[in-house]
C-alpha cells in the first residue's frame, strides 16, 4: 500500500506534512514525495531544522538559498521534486529554513505539497523531544510522528536513544532498561512527547516504521491496540517498512 493512502492525501487539496520523531523521517518523507510526483504534483521537500543532503536521483530541482526568490520557484514543473534549504553546513547537511520562511513559500501556493522535516534525531530509532523540539510551521495541515521498531528490546541509552534523559522522563523510565511497547506508548501519548507542540487544528498520524520481522510486526500491532484503546487525538497508526 502506498504511503499516501495511509496519509488520506486528498489529490485535489494542497498541504503542508510535518514529520516529527524519528527513525526514518527523511525516508519516508521522499519516498511520499516520489508518489505524489508520480501523480504529477509539485513537491516541495524542506526542513526547519537539517536534514541529510539529498541524492541526485532523489529531487529534480535544489535550491540553497537563505533568501528564496519567488521566480526561482514559479518556474517550478509538474511533477518534480524541488529540494530546498538554506546553507550546506560543514557534515553536509543542509540546513532549515525558519517557520517563517516556510510560511511565505506555503503562501504563494507553488507547490501542491510541502514536506518539511521538523525534527531531528542524529539517525536514531526513537527520541523525546528536547524544550525547543519540534519546530512546526503553524500552517502545517498534518504531522506524522515517526518511531522506528527497531528499537524494540534495546537498551535505553545513547546508542539506542537521543537524549535518552528525556526519553525517560517523558516515559517514566530509567537509562538501562529495555524498550517495550508500553514505553512507546507512553511517548506517543504524553504532551512532552511525539507530538510535542503540534498545533491542535492538526491532524496527528503515527507511523510505526522498520516493521521487518513477525516479533517486531506482534509488537506494532500492541502498540495499535494500545493508542487505539487510549482513544489518543490521532486520525490514524500504521506500520510500515522503509525497505518496501
Amino acid at each position: 500500500m502506498k504511503l499516501y493512502k495511509y496519509l488520506d492525501i486528498n489529490f485535489k487539496k494542497k498541504e503542508m506534512i510535518s514529520f516529527v520523531g524519528a527513525g526514518g523521517k527523511t525516508t519516508s518523507i521522499f519516498k511520499l514525495a516520489k508518489e505524489l510526483k508520480d501523480k504529477n504534483k509539485k513537491v516541495l521537500i524542506t526542513t526547519s531544522t537539517a536534514i541529510y543532503y539529498p541524492d541526485k536521483e532523489e529531487y529534480d530541482e535544489l535550491i540553497v538559498d537563505e533568501l528564496i526568490h519567488i521566480s526561482n520557484i514559479n518556474k517550478i514543473k509538474e511533477g518534480s521534486i524541488t529540494v530546498i534549504g538554506r546553507e550546506v553546513s560543514e557534515e553536509n547537511k543542509l540546513l532549515g529554513l525558519s517557520k517563517e520562511g516556510i510560511y511565505e513559500i506555503h503562501k504563494i501556493e507553488v507547490f501542491d505539497y510541502i514536506l518539511v522535516e521538523a525534527d531531528g534525531s542524529k539517525r536514531k530509532s526513537i527520541k523525546a523531544p528536547d524544550n525547543h523540539e519540534p519546530i512546526i510551521p503553524i500552517n502545517t495541515d498534518k504531522v506524522v510522528g515517526v518511531i522506528g521498531l527497531d528499537c524494540i528490546g534495546k537498551k535505553i541509552n545513547i546508542q539506542n536513544v537521543h537524549r535518552p534523559e528525556l526519553f525517560c522522563n517523558v516515559t517514566n523510565s530509567k537509562v538501562g532498561e529495555i524498550i517495550d511497547e508500553e514505553k512507546i506508548f507512553e511517548l506517543i501519548i504524553n504532551n512532552k512527547g511525539l507530538f510535542k507542540d503540534t498545533p491542535k487544528e492538526c491532524k496527528k498520524y503515527i507511523l510505526l516504521n522498520k516493521v521487518e520481522s513477525e516479533e517486531i510486526k506482534m509488537s506494532a500491532l500492541k502498540i495499535m491496540e494500545l493508542v487505539n484503546e487510549s482513544k489518543f487525538d490521532v486520525v490514524d497508526i500504521f506500520k510500515w517498512s522503509d525497505k518496501s
